[in-house]
């Protein structure tokens, strides 16, 4: 499992940061447009970069399994929600609770794939979730917004997502190594993408003081990001992999209150440390 800890800081680093950015994209972006797009850009470079190292093939018959969870759940279910959300809540919340897969990936993994969860693995899930509580503060949001409980709902029914696409590469893990799916998996994502944008923002796109963002999404932080997290997932136990990912949301948080020039409060530091000392509890029951 040390491989996939040495790969959590660079996922934390490109994840994290990326929901403040993209929220600041959405300014001269549509939401489903910026997801396609990130989806389009990172197929093409991930297909290059493979085509330059000939590794660049189909996918095998075990593969497909992994790239169509992958594609359509994680790259394109994932996505469609998440970008929808961060138009309606604020950034910070949303790398909260869109990389929450804690109180969906133990569970799947549990009665899935069978796996015993130790009692210090859920101490540590239990201070991973105290943590969210803490930085999500929802005790400060208006349920009686429609749109902000619709935001919410829909951030809860990415992880899911994220989480089931989890459990299928770890229960029918490909042949193939990750690195060579990418290109197919980002493709179906933007197969899968594309006629939502079409039907839901006929009129929408990308205008152009966000394309700079979307290439730094779609060029770098899509492909690279991606392979860490799938990497991450299918190598860490459910518990411990869920409560690690707990990292992106806090660095997330961090991030959108630097950008705005607000000060870190009690709050933040807080639910900071509960994170940071789940993450560790997690780490030393592996």
């Amino acid at each position: 499992m040390g491989p996939a800890f040495r790969l959590l800081p660079l996922a934390v680093l490109l994840f994290g940061g990326a929901w403040p950015v993209t929220k600041a994209a959405l300014t001269h972006a549509t939401p489903m447009w910026f997801a396609v797009g990130r989806a389009g850009l990172a197929a093409v470079v991930a297909a290059a970069l493979l085509a330059v190292l000939r590794r660049l093939h189909l996918p095998r018959a075990a593969d497909w399994p992994s790239v169509l969870a992958l594609g359509l759940l994680q790259l394109g279910g994932f996505f469609a929600l998440a970008h929808a959300a961060v138009a309606l809540v604020p950034a910070g919340r949303t790398a909260i609770i869109s990389a929450v897969t804690t109180y969906w990936l133990i569970p799947l993994s549990i009665l899935v794939l069978g796996e015993k969860v130790s009692a210090l693995r859920w101490v540590a899930a239990a201070f991973g979730l105290a943590g969210v509580v803490v930085l999500a503060g929802p005790w400060s949001v208006d349920w009686t917004r429609a749109d902000m409980v619709l935001g919410h709902l829909m951030l809860i029914g990415a992880a899911g997502l994220w989480s089931i696409a989890i459990v299928v590469t770890r229960a029918l893990p490909p042949k193939s190594p990750m690195l060579e799916l990418l290109p197919w998996c980002f493709g179906f994502g933007y197969l899968f993408l594309l006629p939502i944008a079409m039907f839901l923002e006929p009129d929408g796109g990308i205008q152009g003081p966000s394309w700079p963002i979307m290439l730094y999404i779609g060029l770098i932080v899509a492909p690279i990001g991606t392979w860490c997290v799938i990497e991450i997932g299918r190598r860490l136990p459910g518990a411990v992999a869920s409560v690690a990912f707990l990292l992106v949301p806090a660095f997330g948080v961090l991030v959108s209150l630097l950008w705005l020039g607000e000060a870190i409060g009690l709050d933040m530091i807080l639910g900071g440390g509960l994170i940071v000392a789940s993450v560790a509890l997690a780490a030393r029951s592996s």
